[in-house]
């Protein structure tokens, strides 16, 4: 019993248990069970007098029947079990249940007398595999609900009328919606009851079938040709000077299906920008060019297959991916086109068994541990990457100078839409007024109401779309925001309503703005720096010899001048509308602030603002004659006159190098290794949320050093044995005392790897500090701290020594961070 408690409390927590304890007595009113072994709790029935009940994190495979004995029970938890079913007759007893938590189970079903605990004020059935929760109607006292990542079609609208209960939390993201939308349930209860109300007093709704179908491959493997021959039913082509640069939009209609195509470039450089746009519940149509393929060579397959396939499995984990190979006109003949379908198709195949395997023996690994209870949240985050299901379809070979390919491709795709087994739920039930303020902004832009480049104020939006529509202020403002989601999620318009300084704007035609970012990523950077004329030089106040220095940091330090990309987005700018120059200021910024493009390429972690200073102390405050004090490093580098680092640009390692020396043998080491691997662009994004945080560092493409007071802190990319993953090296401090800081540096960079890997949900990390002995292969495993805050970590080990399983022994803060 914990001792100067009120009531008796009797923790159990992480001992292994197989079964109920028998050291509690029946008289307990709370008992903590969590992280154990136990698949079923028989005899729970005898401990009559619980008040609360913590069975988290368990192997439960049954709600037990005589659970309803426990009649006094207020809470309960049964999060992180594995139960698949509960049967009816246990809630009708539980009178007194106030929370219960059921996430992270298996459940298909509820049972229908579940509304019959009418006590319940909150309820978690979050990452089941719920279809249908109309039993939830008819609890009155309900006010916290999550349904989050279960398979919920349509919400029970019941729930939502006034007077059935007491709601004011309901997260139910995650489920493909078609009523409401999910756009809708992320706005909360009050939008939910909004929809359901427009509904009722608008009965003729509409259904509305929309597919964002993104187009990715390599470059020059035809997608912008399939892309414009799907919209056009017949043979386009495509020059290669008219190749995609960055991103093109465009929207087809079949049969009832309204297409939204998105086009991204090929070039590498262009892939960094990828993850701004690639959205989820899309259909992925990866182009390969047959011709080209290799069946022999390795490294044809790694390109143009795997790469992709990988990371839309990361970043999308359940999506739907159709394998088009193109230029089958350019193959040898009809032999050699099912020869290289087969061959691609054998290794996919291959390659989705081999990543579930390694998951697999990875879960293997941390079940067989010496006390696996300290990495559960490692195994459901494993167990979650399992469940997901990537579809990827066979490949279909076509010939883009053929009329009847494009027919037989064109059918083939809304096959897949409308089949339920293939494609996730693309459906969302609107009501008519939500139709009528669609329809209004698609007016708007028709009539050139809203400016070509189709930026627009929020409140001026609304102004626009009263005047064609038959509402009134406050019914419009009900519906604008869900609608703004609805129509960004499925790529008709942006709207980043997540940032702050942007969320007042619109943009309404999304072309715009991809063109102003593939102005500063893009594969031939450089040469549009030289291209600039003396023209727009002056524009900007600025010389010849200055654009030198500019091409000259880009090619050596990544670095683009601010007053450079200025020049450039304004030169794309006066390409594509009439001058404007309140628009240029707004767009490019001005050397007084920063414009739209830089404020979006910093939030999506593309570049890093940054020093036009010297090499020597790139964190040195910067001397501005005049003035009483120096500006500080970090306000100097929010300088909209500066520059910004893009690591995709650097090109070696060098200066990190010189910087840091050798590794050392006492060094303090961090691997992290992310299963099933590091995404693309990861390490460039993790290098500008650690620069971020430390003014002083030294950057290369692969590396960053990071100082902090006198300490040094190394991140690079590292590939040992095949198995990628970034490395955190410290120099071991020379005092003892030293050490708390040292893991300080070391942890702020992890918590930041975190984040930024939360971005990813078909990605997991697992973090190992190596034995310091010379040539010893073990390593020791970090245990879960799955919010990377400070007070978690420093309770990793209390122990003075550590014995790897080669025998050696380490003090303990040389492998783990150590209890203050």
């Amino acid at each position: 019993m914990l001792s100067g408690s009120s009531w008796e409390e009797y923790d159990r927590s992480g001992q292994k248990l197989r079964s109920l304890p028998h050291d509690v007595p029946t008289h307990a009113k709370s008992m903590d069970l969590q992280r154990n072994k136990l698949k079923r709790v028989t005899g729970i029935s005898r401990f009559t007098f619980l008040i609360e009940l913590n069975l988290s994190r368990n192997k439960i495979m049954e709600f037990a029947h005589e659970m309803h004995n426990l009649q006094k029970l207020e809470g309960l938890y049964l999060n992180q079990n594995n139960i698949r079913s509960i049967p009816e007759g246990i809630f009708p007893h539980l009178r007194r249940l106030k929370f219960l938590k059921l996430s992270t189970n298996r459940l298909a079903k509820l049972p229908s007398d579940i509304n019959k605990c009418t006590s319940i004020t909150y309820l978690d059935l979050s990452k089941n595999c719920l279809q249908n929760i109309q039993p939830l109607v008819g609890l009155p006292k309900l006010k916290e609900l999550l349904v989050e990542k279960n398979q919920l079609i349509e919400l029970p609208s019941q729930l939502f009328q006034n007077g059935s209960c007491e709601l004011t939390v309901c997260k139910a993201m995650g489920n493909p919606l078609r009523c409401p939308p999910e756009e809708v349930c992320a706005g909360g209860v009050m939008d939910i009851q909004s929809y359901f109300q427009e509904m009722e007093e608008n009965p003729n709704t509409r259904s509305a079938w929309t597919v964002k179908t993104m187009f990715l491959g390599c470059s020059m493997a035809g997608k912008s040709t399939l892309c414009r021959s799907l919209r056009e039913r017949k043979p386009v082509s495509v020059a290669v000077e008219d190749r995609t640069e960055g991103i093109e939009i465009s929207q087809l209609y079949a049969q009832g299906i309204r297409f939204l195509f998105w086009d991204f470039a090929g070039q590498e450089e262009y892939y960094l920008t990828h993850h701004v746009f690639i959205t989820p519940r899309a259909l992925v149509i990866l182009t390969v060019d047959l011709a080209s393929y290799s069946i022999v060579d390795p490294q044809s397959f790694k390109d143009q297959l795997w790469f992709w396939i990988n990371n839309i499995q990361l970043r999308v984990p359940d999506s739907v991916v159709l394998l088009v190979g193109t230029h089958c006109d350019q193959c040898r003949d009809q032999e050699e086109v099912t020869e290289k379908k087969e061959d691609i198709e054998g290794k996919v195949k291959t390659m989705l068994a081999d990543r579930r395997t390694v998951l697999e023996q990875q879960k293997r690994n941390l079940e067989e541990n010496m006390n696996p209870s300290l990495f559960t949240d490692q195994l459901d985050e494993l167990e979650c990457l399992l469940e997901y299901n990537l579809k990827v379809l066979d490949l279909i070979t076509i010939d883009c100078t053929k009329v009847e390919d494009i027919e037989e491709l064109r059918s083939h795709i809304l096959m897949c839409i409308q089949s339920e087994s293939v494609f996730l739920c693309s459906e969302s039930i609107l009501p008519k007024s939500y139709e009528a303020v669609e329809q209004a902004i698609h007016t708007l832009v028709a009539m050139h109401e809203i400016p070509q480049h189709g930026i627009v104020q929020l409140d001026e939006l609304s102004d626009l779309i009263l005047n064609h529509v038959k509402l009134s202020r406050e019914s419009l403002n009900s519906i604008l925001r869900f609608l703004l989601r609805y129509l960004h999620r499925i790529g008709v318009i942006v709207w980043y309503e997540d940032i702050s300084v942007l969320s007042d704007r619109v943009f309404i035609q999304p072309s715009f703005l991809i063109s102003m970012f593939k102005t500063i990523v893009r594969h031939d950077l450089v040469q549009q720096l030289e291209g600039v004329s003396r023209d727009l030089l002056m524009q900007e106040g600025a010389l010849v010899k200055q654009k030198f220095t500019w091409v000259d940091d880009l090619r050596c330090r990544g670095t683009l001048h601010n007053a450079a990309m200025r020049i450039l987005v304004r030169r794309a700018i006066q390409k594509l509308v009439v001058d404007d120059d309140d628009l240029v200021g707004e767009v490019v910024g001005t050397k007084r602030e920063e414009g739209i493009i830089l404020t979006l390429l910093q939030h999506f972690e593309v570049c890093l603002p940054t020093l036009v200073g010297g090499t020597m102390n790139p964190g040195a405050p910067e001397f501005v004659p005049g003035e009483t004090q120096w500006k500080s490093a970090r306000e100097a580098r929010r300088d909209p006159d500066g520059a910004c680092l893009f690591p995709i640009y650097l090109k070696d390692d060098l200066i990190v190098c010189q910087k840091w020396g050798e590794d050392r043998q006492d060094d303090i080491s961090v691997h992290v290794y992310f299963l099933p691997e590091i995404p693309y662009s990861f390490f460039h994004r993790v290098i500008i949320k650690t620069c971020s945080l430390y003014p002083t560092h030294w950057v290369g493409r692969e590396q960053c050093l990071l100082c902090c007071g006198n300490r040094l802190c190394l991140v690079r990319h590292q590939s040992k044995d095949e198995d990628p993953f970034i490395e955190i090296r410290c120099r071991r401090p020379e005092k003892d005392g030293e050490f708390q800081q040292l893991w300080d540096l070391i942890l702020a960079v992890m918590s930041k790897m975190f984040v930024l890997s939360r971005q990813w949900p078909g990605l997991t990390q697992q973090v190992h500090t190596s034995c310091p002995e010379r040539g010893c292969p073990h390593y020791f495993t970090w245990r879960d701290c799955r919010e990377f805050n400070n007070t978690d970590f420093y309770n990793l080990v209390k122990e003075e020594k550590l014995v790897c399983k080669g025998g050696h022994t380490r003090r303990a803060e040389l492998i783990f961070p150590k209890d203050k």
